[in-house]
């Protein structure tokens, strides 16, 4: 007895075509013909294309910042030709936020550091 549980089909595969029946809307509707400024050719598959998205990536480049204020590590692509960051993590209204909070909380310490060397 063998150990494998196989299910192995009986006889010769068969392969079976489908063929879907036509739509209504396809039975009922009416050939149309195109001036030759509106129809639509196939491209010359001998032209490149315009978008090499190589070049796009080549321009892009990754950055690692610390930004201080925040006491956070952003993360950053920039475009190398415009030198416009094209995305961050965390945005900026987020550092804005927590450079906000961690100078209150500074703040906070530094008094409570006052208050305590008052009294002594």
């Amino acid at each position: 007895m063998s150990a494998d549980f196989n299910i192995k089909p009986v006889g010769a595969s068969v392969s079976a075509t489908y063929v879907e029946p036509a739509s209504n809307g396809a039975k009922t509707a009416v050939q149309t013909q195109l001036p030759p400024d509106k129809a639509v050719t196939a491209p010359d598959p001998s032209v490149q294309a315009r978008i090499n998205p190589q070049a796009e990536t080549d321009r892009l480049s990754k950055q690692v910042i610390i930004d201080r204020a925040a006491a956070e590590i952003v993360y950053r692509t920039v475009d190398s030709r415009t030198s416009l960051v094209v995305r961050q993590y965390p945005d900026e209204a987020r550092l804005r936020a927590r450079a906000y909070l961690r100078a209150m909380d500074l703040a906070r310490e530094d008094n409570m550091r006052r208050n305590t060397d008052l009294r002594v």
